[in-house]
């Protein structure tokens, strides 16, 4: 499965399970770390925490292990997956940090591809 495809399974992944805002940018043109970021919104913290078990159970069944994740019981909590990053917050951290307005100038994928 090729990066794309994986940025967009989290989002399905992700949109299933009743994230927010699910959002995929493809910042490969502007990024030396990552070629896609996938950005979502919890409800809770707890809901958070179940949405980054989903996305890593799911992905190790595809074959893609996390190489870290960061930021446990943060409201913020980053998963990287080499060239898929997936950001997972709580709707108020999500406003606070606004990171996609930081790749405003990237391409917003559809996540319905």
């Amino acid at each position: 499965m090729e990066n794309k495809s994986f940025a967009l399974l989290a989002a399905r992944l992700l949109d299933n399970k009743k994230a927010t805002d699910v959002v995929v940018i493809d910042i490969m043109e502007k990024s030396s770390f990552a070629d896609y970021l996938v950005i979502a919104s919890g409800n809770s913290e707890r809901q958070v925490n179940t949405l980054v078990d989903e996305v890593e159970e799911q992905f190790a069944k595809e074959g893609l292990l996390v190489k870290s994740i960061e930021g446990k019981n943060s409201g913020w909590i980053l998963m990287d997956f080499g060239d898929v990053i997936v950001n997972i917050f709580t709707k108020e951290m999500r406003e606070k940090y606004n990171i996609e307005k930081v790749w405003g100038d990237c391409s917003f994928l559809d996540v319905e591809e």
